[in-house]
């Protein structure tokens, strides 16, 4: 086994950790990064102080969700680009629609993507199985030779899998097709801001050798 490797099993075992402490299914994950204290640590095609802002909005939708919702609700809020992806279990319809309510009028969110369900609160065994395939998701994104692992924002509920990021339309494809390969995913929900070749190309950092 080489050094790229080594590092990368390391990093994969560390974020497994990450996500099992954190109590949730759903916490995004990063690989050649890592939630640090509730901070970022990686680097994605969002400016620094729009990962920032995206985790202000996550925290301020915890603090909504446990005054308007309290003891009857799972909410799992996932900001990108200040777009809120809301996952998780509510007890009804009014339920679901009053969390989107709360969410859309906090500060610097532009749009609220409401995938809550109406059903009975998931178990910790099911959360702790998202956990796992989220991180075999990302794993698959990592040993593609093709694609950009840390453009991608995996988000993995009950098993559905919800890819964000800035990406182009052929990066969307590929890295929806390779969490579909992975076991025990039931379905992947594409939720990318599409961007050009040609935008990708300005982002992308040139060589010393350009």
């Amino acid at each position: 086994m080489n050094f790229q490797s080594q590092a990368r099993r390391v990093t994969l075992l560390a974020t497994v950790l990450a996500a099992a402490l954190s109590g949730t299914a759903c916490a995004p994950l990063f690989v050649g990064g890592a939630m640090v204290g509730g901070a970022l640590v990686a680097t994605d095609r969002r400016t620094s102080g729009m990962q920032l802002e995206d985790e202000s909005i996550e925290l301020k939708v915890g603090q909504n969700m446990r005054h308007h919702l309290p003891d009857r609700a799972h909410v799992n809020a996932n900001s990108y680009n200040r777009m809120v992806l809301l996952t998780g279990e509510v007890a009804t319809d009014a339920d679901k629609a009053k969390a989107e309510t709360v969410v859309s009028k906090i500060e610097n969110v532009r749009g609220v993507i409401n995938e809550l369900e109406v059903t009975f609160t998931s178990s910790m065994t099911s959360r702790a199985n998202d956990s796992l395939l989220a991180t075999k998701v990302k794993a698959r994104l990592v040993e593609s030779k093709d694609l950009l692992a840390n453009a991608f924002y995996v988000v993995v509920e009950r098993g559905n899998v919800y890819l964000l990021g800035r990406v182009t339309e052929r990066e969307a494809n590929r890295a929806a097709e390779i969490a579909s390969s992975v076991g025990g995913v039931k379905k992947v929900v594409k939720m990318f801001e599409l961007i050009s070749e040609e935008e990708l190309a300005r982002m992308t950092p040139k060589s010393s050798k350009d």
